[in-house]
């Protein structure tokens, strides 16, 4: 592969760079690519065309941009398998689970682009008439983080330009691949300038977020990050959205199906290698059930196959970047450090590729970094109570509220304690049922603003009221 083949998207064409960054595939360390590495005065020209393509954008009829979205997801979907391809070899993930994403990418835009967006009328009366338009922002600057690269980069896309505005898109420094390919995929189903697509190192981030002709900035990543972004984009009043880190909780009470929930709560916590902000992170298990959940779930990790994507069979991948791998290694080390017992995984093989393990810490303390840190990786610690109402103060002393989700066979209870749990999205006796039309927002410092549904397509726009005096004569505070 090389920069011939993956360029940037700048008013509909392809763009080169003078500097390349490298695509490393996490199955076997080896470079599988180039991206450009954006120059400051590039940026500019994407965000130049996008403020051009905007006047334009904006007035386009509603229908048409609803149109557009559908053209969007048919080129998805057409091209599902060369994306999935390309996702798994700079991601990590099993190849059906990287067509999975580009597949669910495809039918997100389509439903979002049947969101409603039309005025709401406060007042139509024959002395007057006041409607709220929802007028969009302008251009937008997306920055999408590696784990999910093509579904979390059109969870903003979609919304953002049935709303009206432009958009320039910046992917993950490490899974940049997938992205300059679906911008040029698209560059004929949106007018020059509308979607735009740059790819660079650690300096693009904070020259879009401070850049002042990007009104808008719509960030996935870390909550350390997400302070930056934020304080980057006070100088020109930035509107934001902001989906940060979690440390989601689950609690699992006495009177559950354990065969029934053991691989629901297996993959709500391993899925995508745990590499999920919505990942369950910590397992509150009720004493009378915990030996028996444990030893299921312990049973799952043993028979899960780990490997890289092309190999048959494979349900987990590598971790997918070094620095990732080298954390959870610290993790792991600290409790090994601590003598907390393992119930499952623990050695790291020695092997070429970032290959962790699926781990079960058996009842650490609450104190202890693989309780209180959000590990994004696959080790989870299981944690005993013996009263709900402990087990809920325990979830709730977490400074993120992301996700969470509690499960049990009485759903009246289950919902009572879920009503308790201070997180932006709870599931009762499921989970990562994510939606197109279920807003999603982070609760404490796991987040700002929403996305998703009718909610989340409203954090595009701006409310403007329109009130008439009808009759033809003028009123006002001086009339």
């Amino acid at each position: 592969m090389s920069t011939a083949t993956h360029t940037m998207t700048i008013d509909g064409k392809a763009v080169t760079a003078a500097a390349t960054i490298n695509a490393v595939n996490p199955a076997t360390e080896q470079v599988v690519g180039t991206a450009p590495d954006c120059s400051r005065e590039q940026l500019d020209q994407a965000v130049a065309a996008a403020r051009h393509a905007f006047s334009a954008w904006s007035a386009t009829p509603l229908n048409e941009r609803r149109a557009v979205l559908g053209r969007m997801a048919g080129v998805l979907a057409a091209n599902a398998a060369t994306l999935g391809e390309l996702l798994s070899q700079e991601q990590g993930k099993p190849l059906a689970k990287a067509q999975e994403e580009v597949l669910i990418s495809a039918h997100w835009c389509a439903e979002v682009a049947k969101l409603p967006l039309e005025p709401d009328t406060l007042a139509d009366t024959p002395d007057s008439l006041v409607q709220v338009h929802r007028v969009p922002i302008g251009v937008v600057g997306a920055i999408v983080p590696w784990n999910f690269p093509v579904a979390l980069a059109f969870f903003k896309i979609a919304p953002a330009l049935l709303a009206g505005n432009t958009m320039v898109l910046k992917p993950s420094p490490l899974t940049p691949l997938t992205a300059l390919k679906f911008g040029e995929l698209l560059r004929d189903a949106l007018p020059p300038g509308v979607f735009n697509v740059v790819s660079g190192g650690d300096a693009l981030g904070p020259w879009m977020t401070a850049h002042p002709g990007i009104d808008k900035i719509s960030f996935t990543g870390s909550t350390a990050t997400g302070r930056k972004v934020m304080e980057s984009g006070a100088a020109t009043l930035k509107r934001l959205t902001l989906e940060l880190g979690g440390n989601d909780a689950a609690i699992v009470l006495p009177d559950v199906d354990v065969n029934a929930v053991a691989p629901l709560i297996f993959w709500g916590a391993f899925a995508n290698s745990a590499q999920f902000c919505l990942a369950i992170k910590r397992l509150y298990i009720h004493d009378a059930v915990y030996d028996r959940l444990s030893q299921a779930l312990a049973k799952l990790a043993g028979s899960v196959k780990l490997g890289a994507a092309t190999e048959a069979g494979v349900e987990l991948g590598p971790v997918q970047n070094k620095a990732q791998f080298e954390r959870l290694k610290g993790l792991l080390a600290d409790c090994k450090a601590q003598g907390l017992r393992l119930l499952a995984g623990g050695e790291v093989a020695q092997q070429p590729g970032y290959f962790f393990p699926v781990t079960l810490v058996d009842n650490p303390p609450e104190s202890s970094r693989i309780v209180q840190e959000e590990p994004f990786g696959p080790i989870l610690p299981l944690l005993r109570f013996t009263d709900i109402d402990d087990a809920v103060a325990r979830a709730n002393a977490s400074p993120y509220g992301l996700g969470a989700s509690v499960w049990t066979a009485d759903e009246a209870q289950g919902l009572a304690i879920g009503r308790r749990l201070q997180a932006g999205t709870v599931w009762v006796n499921e989970i990562h049922t994510i939606s197109p039309i279920k807003p999603m927002a982070g609760h404490k410092q796991s987040g700002l603003g929403v996305e998703q549904g009718e909610d989340g397509l409203l954090e595009y726009t701006l409310p403007q009221t329109v009130s008439l005096k009808r009759g033809g004569q003028a009123s006002g505070a001086g009339a």
